[in-house]
């Protein structure tokens, strides 16, 4: 199979790294791969992105090539290139239409590249701009296409009518019509786009994004008795995360006299104001932040044991802005690392059950007390370690995805 990848920049920029294991894992798998940013911005700053470029087609929004890429496009199909350009006002606000509009060049551009390498099958990452991207490739090319929505991309995309009716102001609808499969991530991401997986179309199913297990003989498990205990919370700056309870918790936690440092890999917008509270609440000894940490270092901590238990403490925003399930606990999960998380969004899907221990969000008091019986009970760490490790196994194994997500897109090339 040769399948284009459109994603939003990876392997450029600090994001989207759950996408460069599933595209790794696909093509060692066999088969041919073509990643397409659809904004290329930035370096290749993970060391896994890197032997990815080798499989890249990068070009910017527009330029000199786009635009003769899309006017070779409509000369050879122009009813299916105006077709395509009347969808995306189907979309539900101005705004949305306009950044489908931006793209539809690349779109066109997109088509024209599918058919010249002789792609069987183009799948977006993200069910915004990127699936507004592929859908108009695929109505130009007559290449099948797919996409995967995660989570906060389904907000402002939202479904209006059950599939597969493609109504006014419904361009996710439209978009999941014309797609041979839709994938969501978590059955919260299936309800945020007003969906049950009973009540769905067959072609919308829910499979999550998987990661690599590692070997744990090669991970260390060092004995930290009369050392601090690292708490790491991996996850950018943003409201959605719920750092400022995190820190709460952590000063709740000092006053009980528990010995621990907390680790903050990641950036964004809220990183001053967590510094000044973290200032405010004399935890400098206490917190450090680690800056945006390239994935594979993040990983090494996990595998060189320097990290005890992992704390994510989502929050639910209201409208539909939430977690969906996390690949940051996952990670954590498959290297025995214990995790606290909350009960929001899709994180229930990944931890019930004992995987980890979830409290309720926005709940500095709680989150307290679930790590600190982590801290002081090394038995319940490792429970917590298996019990994690064992769901991420059967659920959430890279090479499991990657065959269900071929086995659908073979489909689409035999159908």
């Amino acid at each position: 199979m040769r399948i284009i990848y459109v994603t939003s920049s990876m392997p450029y920029g600090p994001v989207e790294t759950f996408v460069i294991s599933e595209v790794e894992e696909v093509r060692k798998q066999g088969h041919e791969i073509l990643v397409v940013p659809m904004y290329p911005r930035g370096s290749a700053l993970h060391s896994r992105a890197k032997p990815l470029l080798e499989y890249v087609c990068a070009q910017p929004l527009l330029s000199t090539h786009i635009v003769k890429g899309a006017a070779e496009a409509f000369v050879r199909a122009p009813h299916r290139t105006f077709r395509a350009l009347s969808w995306l006002f189907r979309a539900r606000s101005a705004k949305v239409i306009l950044k489908s509009l931006v793209v539809y060049p690349k779109g066109l551009w997109l088509a024209r590249l599918a058919q010249e390498w002789r792609a069987d099958h183009i799948h977006a990452h993200w069910a915004a701009t990127t699936a507004s991207m592929a859908l108009v490739a695929s109505e130009v090319s007559r290449v099948p296409w797919s996409f995967t929505a995660h989570s906060g991309d389904i907000t402002d995309w939202s479904f209006s009518a059950p599939l597969p009716a493609a109504t006014k102001n419904a361009l996710l609808s439209l978009k999941a019509f014309r797609a041979c499969f839709v994938r969501f991530i978590s059955r919260s991401g299936l309800r945020k786009a007003g969906l049950t997986e009973t009540g769905a179309s067959p072609k919308v199913f829910v499979l999550p994004m998987g990661v690599e297990l590692p070997d744990l003989s090669a991970v260390r498990h060092e004995d930290r008795r009369g050392r601090a205990t690292v708490v790491c919370c991996p996850a950018d700056f943003i409201p959605v995360k719920g750092h400022k309870y995190l820190i709460k918790a952590v000063a709740i936690l000092q006053e009980r006299g528990l010995d621990l440092e907390l680790w903050l890999a990641g950036k964004g917008r809220l990183e001053e104001e967590l510094r000044e509270q973290r200032e405010a609440l004399n935890l400098s000894n206490s917190i450090i932040f680690l800056g945006m940490l390239p994935h594979q270092r993040l990983m090494d901590l996990y595998r060189r044991g320097e990290v005890d238990i992992v704390a994510l403490p989502s929050v639910d925003l209201g409208g539909g802005e939430h977690e969906g399930v996390p690949v940051s606990l996952i990670e954590a999960m498959s290297y025995r690392v214990p995790v606290v998380s909350t009960t929001t969004g899709g994180i229930p899907e990944l931890l019930g059950g004992g995987a980890g221990i979830m409290v309720p969000p926005a709940d500095p008091t709680a989150l307290a007390e679930a790590i600190g019986r982590l801290i002081q009970d090394p038995e319940l760490r490792e429970q917590q370690g298996d019990a994690g490790r064992e769901r991420v196994e059967k659920s959430f194994s890279l090479g499991k995805v990657a065959d269900e997500l071929i086995a659908r897109i073979e489909t689409c090339a035999h159908d």
